[in-house]
């Protein structure tokens, strides 16, 4: 299922529904350290038009495809996805810096570990404060470049 999520993302990207894109979140994670649980796929992304409703173009291709909406995500080929507009420079910068990684046959694009801990540490909530704790524990953190992101 979220390999066919994952394609239409890509899709999305090609017709320029979206400029780009980053994995984030709980699925993110699970590149870098042991996974952690976690109900959608976060996907923040840079709109190929910036405007009061980023999301409108997302909603309107996905709605023509027959996907449906659920909570605050799509089910995108049965898998909750929510997309996340690069709202400030952190998730931009997140965003224009991720690596792309394999899952299954499918390539996509997910947020290095030092953006994602960043993000974590300013969300601030407990289970991020936790994830930080494991990515620093178990990923290959280039502790030199979280510093820099941090600003520290």
């Amino acid at each position: 299922m979220m390999e066919e999520a994952l394609r239409v993302i890509e899709e999305m990207t090609r017709l320029k529904i979206i400029r780009t894109y980053a994995i984030g979140g709980g699925i993110a994670a699970t590149y870098y350290i042991e996974s952690v649980l976690t109900y959608d796929l976060d996907i923040f992304f840079i709109p190929a038009k910036e405007g009061l409703d980023e999301l409108a173009p997302i909603y309107e291709f996905a709605r023509g495809r027959g996907y449906v909406e659920k909570a605050e995500a799509l089910l995108i080929e049965g898998f909750p996805v929510q997309f996340i507009p690069a709202y400030y420079d952190l998730v931009r910068e997140a965003v224009g810096g991720a690596v792309t990684l394999k899952y299954r046959d499918v390539e996509a694009r997910v947020v290095t570990a030092e953006y994602l801990a960043a993000i974590a540490l300013q969300t601030g909530r407990a289970k991020d404060r936790e994830r930080v704790i494991r990515l620093l524990e178990e990923a290959a953190i280039d502790r030199a470049a979280l510093e820099k992101i941090l600003g520290e």
